[in-house]
This record gives structure tokens, C-alpha cells and sequence, in this order.
């Protein structure tokens, strides 16, 4: 039997959705029968990966699309399961992370009336007025199933949206006895449905950034997301050696530049401070970037002149969101090449003093990098240590998956990565996306050897017991390595950032600790089999480190190492 579920999945495949991340339900039995008939009778539907938490599962799909470039599916239970994918939507949402998700919801009849009409208690509790509204914030798209009969056009629009910039996640939901509607078959072109091309910069803007920036005395980039395509990387580092631009990075989520290239001038997060570069700079292009400073500790010169090219340069989601400057929306790789194309065959007499200006300041901050990552005292590890010992076993095919919160910008700096498509942060700020997005990479990625970094605290939002349940049944090994203060230290600096001599300045508890802490690898290890070790001293971690790649290469299983950094 053919029927709306049965054209659900062929839609799937046919947009090339690999897997289906699937925490199921009372209102999942037609998706439920539609798969088992598929595989009973060779018809090829996507992969499901089973995934006790719904959070886990979209961080799974967010993970898998940074890596792949291709969305995924993910279905959970009615509005239950829809409230329940938490802080995640956020993250696909902030991360332009393309996803489709789907939620049944529940039966509309009571009587009989329809197959799959309500048979089971929880069908009136979970029966809400606007299901649909819970994630209409986040979506870039979100439908009701009313009838089986144009369902595989829906999910093609869906994902249309999905795949546009910007990019995000999309929701369909619907109810059971639409899904075991009995339907023909629908013949869908996919062609047809391709998302938007992506858009250019006007030639009069290519000319007026060129000139700009090649007049100017101290050129600045900044960006936060370039990345996100890995070949724009390549785009962006013409562009700069062409011109001799010195380049900053906010609060990056990807390798955006290399961190080892002279012009690299270093990555600004929450630091207190004015960064010299943004400071001195009198011609700024700022390109895709949410937050390219914080005017109340880090911004330009009031006379330096700003352009920004953005796949969203008005920050449509953002209620509060202005930068002085002159605005394209454009996609960066589009726009990169386009200018690199103006600027081939000039001369530019003023871009080897510039360059070698901006290779001085890039070794000076080298020298202070390295002069910080020594080890730490003997209850205690330096974090930059960590990362240096991390930084000397990473090969070529590592991904790093970062979410160390309060060590975020020790990551980046000491990391020093220079690979484009090596380094990953959710994009977003909730809590929670390092292990379900470790997974997603890994099975995105099945060679690669996938590196999670978080905080104690994203550690435990991450839903450890479920990630590595999945993890072992799946396949997909990888190392979490734990930077444990005992604590939520960036909640601590966020108070006495603002009130630096008030009361919390002088507590003696802020009820920000964890102390004493759970064993947070024993975790890992009872619910997926996986290595568990705890380090507190500096001579013992560079073994523990060699110890768990080796299980995790060699063996096949996760690794998770607890590390006893400096107590908030």
C-alpha cells in the first residue's frame, strides 16, 4: 500500500536526505509501517539513526550538515517531542543550519472515523492549539500536512527554504490519519525545486570595497562565518595577499583563515578589552559575521570606514542589531570571487609594507601565545596547555567540534588551525551541541577522526548518556575532551563583568558550582562503552590524550577524558 507516509520517505530520498533522526512516538505508525514495508520490499528510504533525545538528535543533523553541506531529517513526537528538541532549534536557527524536521501530531478524529483516529489516552493531553507555533520563531519554514495527496511537494518547498540562504531549519507536522492516507503516486522533478541561487555584489560595489580598502593605510577584515563554505577560505586569503589586508576573526565558527598565515591579527570573543587592530583600522570590510564587536568594550574608529557583505546583512531574526556601514547582501564565496577577479593583475605598491606590518603584529601575538602554554600547577591544568598537546597530535583528517564556553577563545588561539572544514562551533548559544554534533560528524565524516571540546557544564547539557548510547550503536567513536572547572564560570565573569565591586565580587558562592563534580567520563562509559578517564595533574595528561586516540582509532569505541582545569 502507497500511501502519504510512503510518499514522505520517497521525498526524502529524493531531495537526498541520508538519515532520519527519529525519536518515535503514538503518532509515528504510518512513518513506522511505511519504513518497515520499504525495506521489506527493497524500496531505498534514508537511514534511521534511533535517538532517545530529541535535542541530541538535531545536534546530530546540525553537525552532519557542516560537515556534508546536505540537510537531514529529524522526526519527533508531537508537540512533546517538539518542545523537547530544547536549545538545539536555536542553534539550527543562529547557525543557518539547513534541517528538516517533522513531527506527527495528534489524531483529529475520535470516533473511528479514519484509520489512525485517537485509540490512546495521551492523544487528548497532547492535542495543543498552535503546535506549530512553538518553533515558528527559529523556522524559515513550517506547514501543516492537511492530505496525503501533495505531500511530496511540501517537502520539497520545505527544504527549498532550507537550502536557501540564509539557510535554517524548516518544520512539518502532521497528524496520523493524514499520514495513513492511501494515496497515488506522485511523479516530483527535483530539479525544479533547487534552492535560490546565491546572490552577487553590483559591480559599483566590487569597485567601491576595491578601491576602499586598497587606498586605505591599516585594511581590516573581519568575519565570524566565512568559513562555512571551505572553499571561500581559500577566496578570502587572494583577496588579503593581494591587497595586504590584515584579518580578524569574531567569535568564529569555523576556520575562516589561517591561523598560522601572516595576516592573521587573531580572533575576538568576550574579552574586556579594545582589540589595537579593530582600533587602528581605517577601512573595515566586515564579511559574514553576526557580531563582528561589542561596542561597549571593542569597536572601530568613529572615522573608519565600513563595508559588510552578509547572506543577511539586516539581521532579519534580530530585534537589535545596527553597524555603521555600507551593506550587500551577497554570498561571501560569490562575492570573494567576484573581487578577486577586480583585483587580479594590479599593482599595488602599498601591499608589501602593508604586509609585512601585519606579519610583525601576527609574530608578536605568536610569542605570547606560545610563551602561555605552559603547564600548570599540580591540582590544575593550564587550558592552553591542553590545547597545545591537542594541537600537536591533530592530523589531516581531524575535526575539531568546539564548546568550550569559557575557553573558547583559548581553542582558537592555541588550536591555530589552518585547514579549512576542520573547525566547528554550533553558531548559536545554546548549550548542549558538541556530542550529538561529534556523531553528526563523524557519520558525515566516517574517516576523519572527530574531537569534541566543551566545558563541564555544555557537557552535561549535551545529554552525555544518550550521545554515547547512540554513538555505540551506531559507530561513530570520537574523543570529548572535558575542561572541568567545577563549575558555570562564564555566568560568574558575566556578573562581574557588570557589577566588578558589588556583592557577588566579594560572596563566598555564587551557586554557580558543581562541586563536587560527577565523574563525567563514568557517564560515557556506562552508557556507551566508552574509555573514561580523569586528569588532574599536567604530567598525565599528554598519556591519557595518546591512551584515548588510540581507542578511539584503533578500537572503534569513544573516549572521553575529564580534565581538572584552574576551579571558576
Amino acid at each position: 500500500m502507497y500511501t502519504a507516509s510512503s510518499a514522505f520517505l520517497e521525498a526524502l530520498t529524493e531531495a537526498g536526505i541520508e538519515y532520519i533522526f527519529a525519536n518515535w512516538g503514538s503518532d509515528h505508525p504510518a512513518l513506522v509501517e511505511a519504513l518497515a514495508e520499504a525495506r521489506a520490499t527493497g524500496r531505498r528510504v534514508p537511514a534511521v539513526i534511533t535517538c532517545p533525545n530529541e535535542m541530541v538528535a538535531l545536534s546530530i543533523a546540525h553537525g552532519h550538515a557542516q560537515i556534508s553541506g546536505k540537510p537531514q531529517a529529524v522526526v519527533v513526537h508531537v508537540e512533546c517531542g517538539t518542545q523537547a528538541l530544547a536549545g538545539a532549534v536555536h542553534n539550527a536557527d543562529k547557525g543557518r543550519i539547513p534541517v528538516l524536521i517533522f513531527a506527527g501530531s495528534s489524531p483529529y478524529t475520535q470516533e473511528g472515523e479514519l484509520k489512525g483516529s485517537r485509540n490512546e489516552f495521551i492523544q487528548w493531553i497532547q492535542d495543543v492549539h498552535d503546535q506549530r507555533g512553538i518553533l515558528r520563531g527559529y523556522m524559515r519554514y513550517d506547514n501543516e500536512i492537511r492530505t496525503g495527496r501533495n505531500i511530496k511537494q511540501l517537502v520539497h518547498r520545505a527544504l527549498q527554504f532550507a537550502c536557501s540562504d540564509p539557510k535554517g531549519p524548516v518544520y512539518l507536522m502532521g497528524p496520523r490519519e493524514v499520514m495513513e492516507e492511501e494515496v497515488a503516486p506522485v511523479v516530483i522533478a527535483p530539479a525544479a525545486w533547487k534552492p535560490i541561487e546565491p546572490a552577487a555584489l553590483p559591480e559599483a560595489g566590487v569597485a567601491q570595497i576595491a578601491a576602499a580598502l586598497a587606498g586605505a593605510k591599516f585594511p581590516l577584515v573581519v568575519t565570524s562565518f566565512v568559513g562555512r563554505k571551505p572553499e571561500a577560505v581559500a577566496e578570502l586569503v587572494s583577496f588579503c595577499e593581494a591587497l595586504g589586508i590584515g584579518v580578524l576573526e569574531s567569535v568564529p565558527n569555523y576556520v575562516n583563515f589561517p591561523a598560522t598565515h601572516p595576516l592573521y591579527l587573531g580572533n575576538q570573543w568576550n574579552l574586556p578589552a579594545q582589540n589595537p587592530a579593530l582600533a587602528e583600522a581605517d577601512v573595515i570590510l566586515v564579511i559574514d559575521s553576526d557580531v563582528p564587536w561589542i561596542p561597549t568594550v571593542s569597536r572601530p574608529a568613529e572615522n573608519a570606514i565600513i563595508f559588510h557583505i552578509d547572506i543577511d546583512p539586516l539581521k532579519q531574526q534580530m530585534p537589535l542589531w545596527y553597524i555603521a556601514a555600507t551593506r550587500f547582501r551577497a554570498d561571501a564565496l560569490t562575492a570573494l570571487r567576484q573581487l578577486n577577479q577586480f583585483v587580479a593583475g594590479m599593482t599595488l605598491e602599498e601591499a608589501a609594507p602593508r604586509r609585512a606590518r601585519f606579519a610583525a603584529l601576527h609574530e608578536a601575538r605568536a610569542a605570547v601565545l606560545a610563551g602561555a602554554e605552559t603547564p600548570g600547577g599540580e591540582e590544575s591544568i593550564r587550558g592552553e596547555y591542553i590545547v597545545a598537546c591537542l594541537r600537536s597530535v591533530i592530523g589531516e583528517k581531524t575535526i575539531i567540534i568546539s564548546e568550550g564556553i569559557s575557553h573558547y577563545h583559548t581553542i582558537c588561539d592555541h588550536l591555530q588551525m589552518h585547514r579549512p572544514g576542520t573547525l566547528f562551533t554550533s553558531g548559536g548559544g545554546s548549550l548542549g551541541y558538541s556530542g550529538g554534533a561529534a556523531i553528526g560528524a563523524k557519520l558525515a565524516r566516517p574517516e576523519a577522526t572527530v574531537i569534541a571540546l566543551c566545558g563541564d557544564g555544555s557537557y552535561m547539557f549535551s545529554v552525555p548518556s544518550s550521545v554515547h548510547w547512540i554513538a555505540r550503536a551506531y559507530g561513530t567513536p570520537f574523543l570529548t575532551v572535558i575542561f572541568n572547572n567545577r563549575g558555570w564560570k562564564s555566568p560568574k565573569l558575566s556578573t562581574l563583568a557588570v557589577h566588578p565591586a558589588g556583592y557577588a565580587s566579594r560572596a563566598n558562592t555564587l551557586d554557580v558550582s558543581f562541586d563536587p563534580p560527577p565523574d563525567y567520563a563514568a557517564i560515557a562509559a556506562a552508557a556507551g562503552g566508552a574509555l573514561a578517564l580523569t586528569v588532574r595533574k599536567p604530567e598525565d595528561f599528554a598519556p591519557a590524550l595518546a591512551e584515548a586516540l588510540c581507542t578511539v582509532r584503533e578500537e572503534k569505541r569513544c573516549a572521553v577524558i575529564d580534565v581538572w582545569v584552574s576551579h571558576l
